[in-house]
């Protein structure tokens, strides 16, 4: 018994046919291919090129009918995205390089004016401090001559206190060098003399 009766026969227990005749058949089969590889036996050859032109043809016609052309809109699609997303891009960067000029433009401003003010304010306070200088000189210039003229009179009593301090002194030691009083306007005039000199 074959190897191939004993698989049938295996895989069929209950079958009724002989193990002979199923041998014989897969026998007859395996004569009447040829025993070799299909798409290779030349009698078969002109019906697979056939066959062959009609699947290509058909996958052609739906590769260019519908595949293709959903690919082709996918990627029409994409492009017109992306070319919507770089202009949406370049826009948003002319927006912020305008932001940013706009920015620097109100810095340089509102430095121009900080400069502006703080002159002004600086200008202000040196016209105020000037002014009270002016005050506080004048002020101290018309005390200084209050207090001149009052050393001067203080100056001019004590001058005349101590020319009649000196008086009576020089009258005082004459006096006591001569044993005689002198006369007054004698003193008077010699002390006057001695404090002009």
């Amino acid at each position: 018994m074959s190897e191939t009766a004993k698989v049938l026969n295996e895989m069929q227990p209950g079958a009724t046919a002989p193990v002979e005749s199923v041998h014989t058949e897969v026998h007859q089969a395996q004569e009447g291919h040829g025993g070799g590889f299909p798409p290779f036996e030349s009698h078969t050859f002109a019906s697979q090129i056939l066959w062959l032109a009609i699947t290509f043809g058909a996958l052609y016609f739906l590769m260019s009918r519908i595949a293709l052309p959903r690919v082709a809109s996918i990627l029409e699609v994409r492009s017109d995205r992306i070319a919507s997303d770089l202009a949406e891009a370049q826009r948003l960067k002319t927006e912020t390089e305008q932001a940013i000029a706009a920015y620097e433009s109100s810095l340089a401003e509102a430095r121009s004016k900080a400069q502006k003010i703080a002159g002004e304010t600086r200008d202000k306070v040196q016209a105020e401090a000037d002014t009270q200088k002016k005050k506080i000189e004048a002020d101290l210039s018309e005390r200084l001559a209050k207090a001149e003229k009052q050393i001067a009179d203080t100056k001019a009593k004590a001058l005349s206190n101590v020319r009649t301090i000196a008086v009576e002194a020089a009258s005082d030691i004459v006096a006591q060098l001569l044993g005689d009083k002198p006369d007054a306007k004698d003193v008077e005039t010699a002390v006057d003399a001695t404090l002009k000199s």
